[in-house]
């Protein structure tokens, strides 16, 4: 081609509006937990309650998040989400009673939607279709960014000009950042409005692409986007768990700094995961692939629940981690695979809300399990258990449409 395909660029912005969501999202909130109660001596349970908050109005509103899109564009709906979190977190360094939280949670949390996930997937799915798996890896990418050096510029700002100044200059950042970008990059709705295919090319014969045979009745529309959602939402269920819980699982036997490395090794073990991933996964199927993944991660679970020892641990955290990669990502590309671009927003966003909501617990059940079995051994076999029970709901649910290749002369095989 003459010129890079526009969806690329779409990629490519949204690379980058994941790695300042998942910073000032999902990985801010622990940095937001430490820097109010550590500012205002409020006690913790008090100020993760408010941060409650953000993830249930982020679950609550993803369908809506999804058919905006799907109706307007992106630009519109990633502006107005943009706004709110960058509101929202210069807001959270002002307040002066814990009250005064909730609204700033709540302004994040409709950011976060708008940001993360859904509207991300839901912006990246029409422009393409023999790398539609492909470009939403590559996009979702950033969050692991966001990961490894977000939360530490965060804390810097908020060291360098103190929580509300810190916290300020981080929303003010954002938006410097991104709205430019979403408002250039993300001004087209799909490849129709500039005259294109998806993938900017004709269909070509010599490339085999995965298809789903046409799915025949309502009945089996809602046995694969049920099977799907139950899947992930237990998978990343158990993965927000151990995630919360893997530097107080792995300090007794490390340290505070091995833990730390620990957990910043299994970070890069995603990153890694989600680079072979974004190679293979237009390739395979994704339904298969991902209930392999679970199946490696309850392994990894068991082995700390029965041989809690250096070693080990330190595998299994690193098998673990890998796949979060695939198991965050993969969610979508089933979904969009099996059901199309046309209402991927609505779709998948009925689904993430579900996801969301129920992947909210899994700190909460790690927790309780720990305390109530004086241990995290029985807990992880526990988890174990839930990661299979969603890896036979993918399975199970792969059988509702049949997956074929299409090979260079169109026949199904």
């Amino acid at each position: 081609m003459s010129s890079l395909f526009h969806g690329w660029r779409v990629v490519g912005a949204c690379f980058v509006i994941a790695a300042v969501a998942w910073s000032l999202g999902l990985f801010g909130s622990s940095v937001y937990l430490q820097a109010v109660t550590s500012a205002h001596g409020w006690p913790i349970a008090e100020v993760a309650s408010a941060i409650t908050v953000f993830f249930l109005v982020s679950a609550s509103i993803q369908r809506v998040v999804g058919r905006s899109i799907d109706r307007f564009g992106p630009r519109p709906v990633l502006l107005l989400g943009l706004a709110c979190m960058a509101t929202g977190v210069s807001l959270i360094g002002q307040v002066r009673a814990p009250w005064q939280l909730y609204p700033c949670f709540v302004l994040l949390g409709f950011g976060w939607s708008t940001l993360s996930m859904t509207g991300i997937t839901t912006t990246v799915a029409p422009w393409f279709e023999r790398h539609q798996g492909r470009s939403m890896t590559l996009a979702i990418m950033g969050a692991s960014v966001g990961a490894i050096a977000g939360v530490p510029l965060l804390l810097l700002a908020i060291g360098e000009f103190g929580l509300g100044h810190g916290l300020i200059a981080a929303g003010v950042v954002a938006v410097a950042l991104l709205g430019p970008l979403i408002a250039i990059v993300l001004r087209y709705r799909g490849p129709a409005d500039l005259g294109l295919p998806r993938d900017g090319e004709a269909g070509r014969a010599d490339a085999p692409t995965l298809h789903l045979a046409p799915i025949a009745n309502a009945g089996n529309r809602r046995l694969l986007l049920g099977s799907a959602t139950i899947a992930f939402a237990l998978g990343l269920a158990i993965q927000i768990g151990f995630i919360t819980h893997h530097v107080a699982l792995a300090e007794p036997l490390l340290g505070r700094a091995g833990a730390g490395m620990l957990v910043s090794a299994s970070g890069v073990a995603a990153f890694v995961g989600r680079l072979i991933l974004a190679r293979i996964v237009d390739r395979v199927d994704a339904r298969r692939l991902g209930g392999f993944v679970m199946i490696a991660q309850a392994g990894s679970l068991l082995a700390i629940a029965f041989w809690p020892v250096v070693p080990v641990l330190v595998v299994a955290s690193l098998v673990y981690g890998y796949g979060i990669g695939h198991v965050t990502t993969l969610g979508p590309v089933v979904v969009r695979r099996e059901f199309g671009a046309a209402a991927f927003g609505t779709t998948y966003g009925t689904a993430a809300t579900v996801i969301q909501l129920t992947s909210a617990f899994g700190p909460a059940m790690f927790g309780f399990l720990r305390d109530g079995f004086g241990g995290y051994g029985p807990g992880f076999v526990i988890a174990a258990i839930v990661t299979l029970i969603g890896c036979a709901s993918l399975f199970i649910g792969g059988r509702a449409g049949a997956i074929v290749r299409t090979g260079p002369s169109g026949r199904q095989t």
